[in-house]
């Protein structure tokens, strides 16, 4: 086990290391990325998320995308969670509304773990409608989502008050058209859980947009602020921690 958890803490610092030295000998830029997050479960089963998202995207201020999210899961057992989300997401261009985009869809996350390392796989189907302000134009796309995240606490069994954790992840995009693979996220980070209901993150993100017309790289200083309500107050709980999403 220890062999385990101390090979995963080496990735991640490797990772970090690289796209960092990778980051600052080219042109690109740090952005920021901003999130607050807040979890009610109701009882057992059904839960609550909302979420809302800040970024500075072409520097690293000021901000120019924003979104308001949120959805309803249900925990079948507590390794398998499907999920229903809608949001509003706005981009911004010279401090004008560029994009405003409409999405719902469809998750599902199923989750296991190796001695004290939380690994969770989440698939996302998406529906997504765009208008643009400046043109009046409407458009529709299609998109796919895998992720491989992994939680790692420090300094207890599971995340719960007083932990210290490392987390990263993986991410792949895909279309229905000619650009099958879209975009790829890689993120490493760690973070605090002061109490059952209050706790931070932050880290470094790696993001390459690929398109037909040339490819793209973002990197991102994040940093989270999250809320978990408990309605039942069960503190045997694991507590979930949102990642970069």
């Amino acid at each position: 086990m220890f062999r385990s958890c101390t090979v995963f803490i080496a990735i991640l610092f490797l990772t970090i290391t690289q796209r960092c030295i990778s980051q600052t000998q080219s042109k690109e830029h740090l952005s920021g990325f901003l999130m607050t997050s807040l979890t009610y479960k109701f009882n057992s089963r059904w839960m609550a998320y909302t979420e809302l998202q800040a970024r500075s995207i072409e520097h690293f201020t000021p901000l120019d995308y924003t979104e308001t999210k949120g959805g309803i899961g249900y925990n079948i057992d507590k390794n398998n969670q499907p999920f229903i989300g809608f949001g509003r997401y706005i981009t911004y261009r010279e401090h004008e509304r560029y994009q405003r985009e409409l999405r719902l869809w469809l998750q599902y996350t199923f989750t296991n773990k190796i001695g004290k390392l939380k690994m969770d796989h989440r698939g996302r189907a998406e529906q997504r409608f765009f208008h643009y302000p400046q043109t009046d134009v409407n458009k529709t796309d299609q998109r796919f989502r895998y992720r491989l995240s992994a939680t790692l606490p420090i300094n207890s069994k599971k995340v719960e008050p007083k932990t210290f954790f490392i987390n990263g992840f993986e991410e792949l995009f895909f279309g229905p058209k000619a650009d099958l693979l879209k975009r790829s996220r890689l993120f490493a980070g760690f973070g605090y859980q002061f109490t059952k209901t209050v706790g931070t993150s932050t880290g470094y993100m790696w993001q390459r947009e690929l398109a037909p017309s040339g490819n793209r790289n973002l990197h991102f200083i994040y940093l989270a602020l999250n809320f978990v309500l408990d309605k039942k107050g069960d503190h045997e709980r694991h507590i979930d921690v949102p990642v970069a999403d």
